[in-house]
């Protein structure tokens, strides 16, 4: 799976982590995060991730 980065503040989304703080289990693959979640360190939408190089 895929890690994608937040092109506007940088964080990292690892879905061997997820983001549990936020309803996201690990092992969660970033197309199936739900579409209302949003960057834990900016706040933004799913629409601002990036696939990671």
């Amino acid at each position: 799976m895929k890690k994608y980065v937040c092109t506007i503040c940088g964080w990292i989304y690892d879905p061997e982590i997820g983001d549990p703080d936020n309803g996201v289990e690990p092992g969660t693959a970033f197309e199936d995060i739900p579409e209302d979640w949003v960057c834990p360190e900016c706040g933004a939408g799913k629409d601002a991730f990036e696939p990671q190089d």
